[in-house]
């Protein structure tokens, strides 16, 4: 297409991101669709989505329980950190507006009324211990809110505390320490049972349930595990067998709790399976309250099928002070300590405090619970082709021309690495960051990516190219493709008729090495113009004259063309973004026949 007067520039921007194309007879409108969606960009939107509440550019951490002050150190070293204590469900719901993310323990409940209270500015909730289960994660990732939490500091107190219930149990320490401070000498009634010799059944065989097995193998158990995700040679390897949920229940002596509570385990121990166990059976439990049916197993404390139990946990707590489990002679109860040792407190904090601030950052978490499960090895491998895939989504749409509908998404990695060997979910979140943002008011993160492209209709498939080479590097390219739409810039239409863009990581920096069928090779750490011209000499003079005019520095040059004379495309990469009198400049080259600006 040849430059004529009666050209048309079109200019839109996004904070530090603009587009801006040129084209003969284009519309004055920028807009696109997602399945149905109209979405126009607007130069101030995000105003939509920031509140300023001070010239202090420091976010608000609300630490809502208490948190080991070596947590607190970190976080106040990043942020503002507000520390409100036993607030009620309408207190959090009003302050959670003002606040970028939320500490909590397992006794506040984070509710889809303090995600939408939060009117989108909470980020990070962060929660500090394993359990989530009081955190609404379907609410936290529709409202884009990553939730973190903290695995493994307090995974050795867990088990230690499961542990010394277990022993204080068989021995009947608890009642013979009552008894005597009582003034009794019952020495008879406290007669307890060894533990050599009795298996135990750990009911879920994670970071705890690991933890408790090896230490009571010590003891001189013989322990058996029932979890359907364990993998049976790690099991082995510390000298346990895995076995059915039916089996452990009819074989242990003592039963040992360490799963979470979902609506799978929701009361897993309860009339029926009491029923299942052996008679005198004595149960554990330092997981979550909910897991028992509480009701169920006063019954069956008093019936004898089971002799003892030792809680940490309950389903409300504090538990009601009449309640006929807590003051049943054969129970032995502690408020919930098992994650309370010193260390494992502060170890908490810590976990906590460097994963909330990491994420207020924008770094990857490998504790995200709402979030692709990704482990840290995998990310930092990742990271340069994080930063690739979400630029080559960002240019791709911003080569949509206004009007047309983004349905469909292809995504194809060329690796040298087996299937199986390279996890994509991370990269294709990224890509569907990339793709949305740019076009809509709302802001995607890792953890609604896919749930955004779903509500919007976006589909997203993915293919993997395998290719001979070393396996060293996880992915040579990523390539995004577009079908069934048109392109403000016709020279991105591949042979095959869509829009195609593709990137490579080269020096740890990501790069952009093809657009529809031309090999170019240009940085992607500023923005770029592309340029689709007649090849001659001179051009990449008269280009960079214009923007050195302006003081626009050029970072990058790249030409790719089907062959000497004939059609080719610039990429040129600049640092700042150049005036629309300049780009228009550059359009009214002879040579150029369309070009356009793509910010990043």
């Amino acid at each position: 297409m040849a430059a004529s007067a009666s050209s048309t520039v079109l200019f839109s921007s996004k904070s530090s991101r603009a587009s801006l194309s040129w084209k003969n007879q284009l519309s004055s409108t920028s807009a696109f669709t997602i399945s149905g969606f109209s979405l126009c960009r607007r130069p101030h939107r995000h105003s939509q989505r920031f509140i300023v509440l001070s010239m202090d550019s420091k976010p608000t951490v609300l630490v809502a329980e208490k948190l080991g002050e070596a947590g607190l150190k970190l976080l106040k070293e990043f942020a503002n950190v507000d520390c409100s204590y036993n607030l009620s469900p309408e207190e959090l719901c009003t302050k959670i507006s003002l606040c970028d993310a939320l500490v909590v323990r397992s006794g506040t409940k984070v509710t889809r009324e303090i995600f939408e209270s939060s009117g989108g500015r909470l980020k990070v909730v962060g929660r500090a211990g394993v359990g989530i289960d009081n955190v609404d994660l379907a609410a936290a990732t529709e409202h884009g809110c990553l939730v973190v939490n903290a695995p493994t500091a307090n995974t050795v107190a867990a088990a230690e505390h499961g542990i010394a219930l277990l022993t204080a149990m068989a021995r009947n320490v608890a009642q013979a320490d009552a008894s005597i401070k009582a003034g009794k000498w019952l020495r008879n009634k406290y007669v307890g049972v060894s533990l050599v010799g009795k298996t135990l059944a750990v009911m879920g065989f994670g970071k705890v349930g690991s933890e408790v097995a090896r230490r009571a193998k010590g003891l001189g158990m013989h322990v058996i595990a029932h979890d359907p995700y364990a993998a049976a040679d790690r099991a082995r390897a510390i000298g346990v067998e895995l076995v059915s949920f039916d089996e452990a229940l009819a074989s242990a002596d003592f039963i040992s709790l360490h799963m979470p509570l979902t609506p799978a385990t929701k009361k897993i121990l309860n009339d029926e399976t009491f029923a299942k166990m052996k008679k005198g059976v004595r149960i554990v439990n330092v997981a979550r309250g909910g897991v028992i049916d509480e009701e169920a197993l006063v019954r069956a404390l008093d019936a004898g099928i089971v002799a003892q139990a030792a809680l940490d946990v309950f389903t409300e707590e504090p538990p009601p002070q009449d309640s006929k489990l807590i003051q049943h002679e054969n129970v032995t109860a502690t408020p919930h300590l098992g994650a309370s040792t010193t260390e494992a407190q502060e170890g908490v904090a810590i976990e906590v405090a460097e994963a909330v601030v990491g994420a207020l950052k924008g770094e990857l978490s490998a504790t995200a619970v709402n979030a692709p499960m990704v482990p840290a090895e995998v990310l930092t491998e990742l990271k340069p082709f994080v930063v690739l895939a979400e630029k080559l989504g960002r240019l791709a749409v911003q080569l949509v021309a206004g009007g047309s509908g983004v349905k469909s998404v292809k995504v194809k990695y060329g690796s040298a690495r087996a299937p199986d060997d390279l996890d994509t979910r991370l990269l294709r979140a990224m890509i569907t960051k990339g793709m949305i943002e740019p076009i809509s008011s709302v802001f995607i993160n890792l953890v609604n990516a896919d749930f955004t492209a779903k509500q919007r209709g976006l589909q997203i498939s993915e293919e993997r190219i395998l290719l001979d080479g070393s396996p060293e590097s996880p992915i040579e390219f990523i390539q995004v493709q577009i079908a069934n739409v048109e392109s403000k810039f016709a020279s991105a239409i591949s042979d095959s008729g869509e829009i195609r863009v593709e990137g490579r990581v080269k020096d740890g920096v990501p790069h952009l090495t093809k657009v529809g069928s031309f090999e170019v090779d240009v940085s992607l750490e500023g923005s770029i113009i592309l340029c689709s011209q007649v090849d001659q000499p001179g051009m990449i003079g008269k280009v960079g004259s214009v923007l050195g005019e302006e003081n626009v520095n050029v970072s990058f040059m790249s030409v790719g063309r089907i062959a000497p004379r004939k059609q080719a495309v610039m990429a040129i990469g600049v640092d700042e973004q150049p005036s629309k009198d300049s780009l228009k400049k550059i359009g009214e080259i002879p040579a150029i026949q369309e070009f356009v600006f793509l910010g990043l």
